[in-house]
């Protein structure tokens, strides 16, 4: 796959190419990434790889590795309690903000969204539309500051459903219409209250699925 033929700075390209193909389990935690790989599936010289490994190991997706160069990073259990810790209280806040200022306009945004969800069924689609649905409660929440901090966890919060969607996507969209519906209905406590119930239910999977393979 050429990346380079898009009018973008080529590393930015090739950080968002590695990061998704690790959110969607092309790279897989334990694989080796080395920069010659990388160039060869990218199509690209090793410069902008070598700044993409970077950023991505900066941001949690990769680890360097003596001798070994960059290995795909799994999530610790730590990871998880500290990303879950943060997204509570960022999504109960947007929630119940987005109780307060949305508006019609925002209603619809948020029908139409979850009207998606029954006929989506590729798991890369899912986690697109899951940070969709959130992002989108973020923006009707009208805090910028907000929704630059929740932009900051989004890869981190995808990655993390990606691994836990066959099981958590029937749960998770029946908590998204809870949350919607007390959104929609402008209750700012029990939208709160939705948000907190769907991320803690949302951090009790993945911390599962982390327990599990500790334990294999």
């Amino acid at each position: 796959m050429n990346i380079g033929a898009t009018h973008r700075p080529l590393r930015d390209k090739v950080v968002d190419e590695l990061r998704k193909r690790i959110i969607d389990g092309v790279y897989e935690p334990g694989d080796r990434l080395t920069e010659e790989r990388l160039a060869d599936d990218f199509g690209v010289s090793r410069n902008p790889v070598r700044e993409a490994i970077r950023v991505l190991e900066a941001e949690g997706f990769l680890y360097a590795q003596p001798r070994r160069g960059a290995v795909v990073a799994r999530m610790s259990v730590q990871d998880i309690e500290d990303l879950f810790d943060v997204r509570l209280s960022l999504e109960a806040l947007a929630a119940t903000l987005a109780a307060e200022r949305a508006g019609p306009g925002g209603a619809a945004i948020l029908t139409k969204l979850l009207a998606k969800a029954p006929t989506t069924k590729r798991i890369a689609d899912l986690a697109a539309l899951n940070t969709e649905f959130h992002s989108t409660i973020c923006a009707l929440a009208g805090n910028a500051l907000l929704t630059g901090l929740m932009e900051s966890l989004h890869g981190r919060l995808q990655w993390v459903y990606r691994q836990s969607a066959e099981t958590r996507a029937p749960y998770s969209w029946a908590e998204h219409e809870e949350l919607a519906a007390a959104i929609l209905a402008g209750d700012v406590d029990a939208a709160g209250a939705a948000a907190r119930t769907h991320v803690l239910a949302a951090r009790a999977s993945a911390l599962a699925l982390a327990a599990a393979f500790v334990e294999s």
